[in-house]
């Protein structure tokens, strides 16, 4: 790992290029991740007009939160995967299927939340 060695702010402050770096790789090879980050700018606005409550707010901007991180975590594994080869391979799809469900589970979840809320249901 690059700077392993680096220890307290001079750490933080790699940490930070390296992030920024990964959101900028994801969001030049990610066509997924550029419309969850479309639904999230839609959804935000939407989120603080429509949410009642504080914590209704943080839910409905959450659960969409939640499924850009599912996105990103995604994105890492086809990553690794296609950087150990090409060509097909059963275990390969596999992990890429399993990810693949990880985003759909977030993205169910975040609509059973918005409806929840915005239908009010009560418990």
């Amino acid at each position: 790992m690059a700077n392993q060695n680096e220890k307290g702010l001079k750490r933080l402050i790699n940490a930070c290029y390296f992030s920024a770096a990964g959101f900028k790789a994801v969001w030049i090879h990610e066509e997924a991740f550029r419309q969850e980050v479309l639904l999230f700018a839609v959804t935000m606005p939407l989120a603080i007009w429509l949410g009642q409550t504080p914590i209704e707010k943080l839910l409905l901007i959450g659960s969409i939160v939640l499924v850009l991180l599912v996105e990103l975590l995604n994105s890492a594994i086809e990553a690794v995967v296609d950087r150990v080869g090409l060509e097909r391979h059963e275990l390969s799809g596999r992990a890429k299927d399993i990810g693949s469900s990880a985003v759909m589970l977030s993205l169910v979840w975040a609509a059973v939340t918005w409806t929840y809320i915005l239908l009010g249901v009560k418990s």
